[in-house]
């Protein structure tokens, strides 16, 4: 295999360096505020195994661009809230931090939880679970 040019890890790290991470314990603090939409982008089989923040809206990272920008044809009303600040998360923080570097050069103002829901789990926020 051909040596890469950036390693996905390099990638994370160029993305945290340019955008706002949220400590674990600040959002759970702040995370039932009317204000904050909480978003996981984890695959839905990782929603269903290991549970969700309460109040948390899921939006596939696959589909992330598509459902912010207003102009796609696949927008979401949810990604369009004035005065809303938006958080991000993965399970670690490595999708998510790369999903909000790329949703700031696309002008959209959002943060990531830092340690992802891992971290969140860890530092004993809240969790929801499928029925």
């Amino acid at each position: 295999m051909q040596k890469l040019r950036t390693t996905a890890a390099e990638m994370v790290e160029a993305a945290r360096a340019r955008i706002d991470e949220i400590e674990t314990d600040d959002l759970i603090a702040t995370h039932a505020a009317a204000d904050v939409v909480i978003v996981d982008i984890r695959d839905v089989r990782e929603r269903q195994r290991s549970g969700y923040i309460p109040g948390s809206v899921h939006a596939p990272r696959g589909m992330i661009e598509f459902w912010v920008d207003p102009d796609s044809p696949y927008h979401k009303d949810v990604f369009a809230q004035d005065g809303k600040r938006y958080v991000f998360h993965c399970a670690s923080g490595w999708r998510s931090a790369l999903t909000v570097a790329m949703l700031q050069d696309m002008g959209f103002d959002a943060a990531h939880l830092k340690d992802g829901f891992s971290g969140w789990v860890k530092d004993g926020g809240p969790v929801e679970t499928a029925d």
